[in-house]
C-alpha cells in the first residue's frame, strides 16, 4: 500500500471520503471520530445509517476514536465543518507525522478573521503542507460509488497531483490545481449563492430567475476570487460553476433547502440541525467584499435577508433595479 491515509470527521462527508478511498485498495485508511460509541458501532456494523442510510462501508476501512490513530499517516483529511477546523488542528496536530499533508475538506471562511481555511490551518500547523478538496460532490453519491469529480488544490502542482493520484478511485476523480484561493472561495461562495437559488425557488420567482442568478452569481464570485489573488478560470471549473450548479439545483443541498425555507417565509435557524455553511459564510463574504470595494449584490442580499435586515420582496426589487450594464 502506497499511502496511509486518515480521515478526521465521521459525519456524512468524512465517512463517504474514507469509504471511497478505502475501496481503491491502494492505501490503508482510518476514519477518526470523537464519539467512541459511534465508532464502535461503525466498526461492528459497517453502516452509518444516521447519515448514509443503507450504504455498506468497506471491510478494509479502519475506525478509531483515538487521536493518535493518525500517527504515521502521510495524508490527513479534515472533514469536519469549517468553523471546527482550527480546534481539530490543535487537537490532532501533536500526532501528525512530520511529512503529513493536511487536506481541508470543508467549504467555508473562518468567521472571526475572514481567513481562508488553508491560511488558518497553516497558522495552526506551520510545519505541514496544507491542501484543500472542494467541488460538486454529495456524500451519498460518493459513498454509493456514483461518478463524482472534484478539485484538489495545493501550494504546488506536484503535491496536488500526488494527492489526486492517492485519493482518486474508479468513480471518484480528483483534478489537481495550484490555485488554493480559487478552489476554496468557489466552494465557500457557492453555498451563499445556493441559498439565493433556494430563495428564488421557495418564493416562486421562476427558473429563469434562477438561471440569471447562477450566471450573475458566478460573475461576482469571479470578481472576489481575483481580488483575493486567485484565478478567474478556477471559478469556471469544478469548484465554482460545477459546485454552484449542483447545490443551486439539487434538493440534497442543505443550503438550497435553507434558502427555500427563507423564500417561503419560514423562520429557520441555520445553526440547528444540519449545519448550513452558506449562512455562516454570507456575512463574512459581504464584509470582505465591502473592504475590497467589490460589487457583490447577490451575496449582500443573502447576508441581509439572513440577518433580518432585508425582506425578500425588497431584495428582489433592489436586484432587478440595479443599473443596466454590459454583460
Amino acid at each position: 500500500m502506497s499511502e496511509k491515509i486518515a480521515v478526521v470527521g465521521s459525519g456524512a462527508f468524512g465517512t463517504a471520503l474514507a469509504a471511497v478511498i478505502a475501496l481503491t485498495g491502494r492505501s490503508a485508511v482510518t476514519l477518526l471520530g470523537r464519539d467512541p460509541s459511534l465508532i464502535a458501532d461503525l466498526k461492528a456494523e459497517r453502516l452509518h445509517d444516521a447519515v448514509l442510510p443503507g450504504i455498506p462501508l468497506p471491510e478494509s476501512l479502519e475506525f478509531s476514536a483515538e487521536a493518535d490513530a493518525i500517527a504515521g499517516a502521510s495524508i490527513v483529511l479534515f472533514a469536519m465543518p469549517s468553523q471546527a477546523q482550527a480546534d481539530a488542528a490543535r487537537q490532532y496536530g501533536p500526532y501528525l507525522s512530520d511529512d503529513a499533508v493536511v487536506v481541508s475538506c470543508a467549504k467555508g471562511i473562518e468567521r472571526a478573521t475572514g481567513n481562508l481555511l488553508t491560511d488558518m490551518l497553516e497558522r495552526e500547523l506551520p510545519d505541514h503542507a496544507v491542501a484543500v478538496l472542494s467541488g460538486p460532490g454529495f456524500a451519498a453519491d460518493i459513498a454509493k460509488g456514483l461518478p463524482t469529480a472534484m478539485a484538489i488544490a495545493a501550494g504546488d502542482m506536484e503535491t496536488a497531483e500526488r494527492l489526486a493520484q492517492a485519493i482518486s478511485g474508479r468513480t471518484f476523480r480528483l483534478y489537481a490545481s495550484d490555485d488554493r484561493i480559487g478552489v476554496q472561495l468557489g466552494g465557500a461562495l457557492k453555498n451563499v449563492l445556493a441559498i439565493a437559488c433556494g430563495i428564488v425557488e421557495g418564493g416562486g420567482i421562476g427558473d429563469s430567475a434562477r438561471a440569471a442568478l447562477i450566471a450573475r452569481g458566478l460573475a461576482e464570485m469571479s470578481r472576489f476570487v481575483v481580488a483575493k489573488g486567485g484565478k478567474a478560470d478556477t471559478v469556471r471549473g469544478l469548484s465554482g460553476l460545477g459546485d454552484l450548479v449542483l447545490t443551486g439545483t439539487s434538493h440534497q443541498s442543505r443550503n438550497l433547502r435553507f434558502g427555500i425555507a427563507l423564500g417561503r417565509g419560514e423562520k429557520v435557524d441555520p445553526l440547528q440541525g444540519a449545519l448550513v455553511e452558506g449562512a455562516l459564510a454570507a456575512s463574512v463574504a459581504a464584509r470582505l467584499a465591502a473592504e475590497l470595494s467589490i460589487s457583490m449584490p447577490i451575496t449582500d442580499a443573502v447576508s441581509a435577508i439572513i440577518d433580518g435586515k432585508l425582506d425578500i420582496s425588497d431584495a428582489i426589487e433592489q436586484l432587478m433595479t440595479r443599473p443596466i450594464t454590459t454583460e
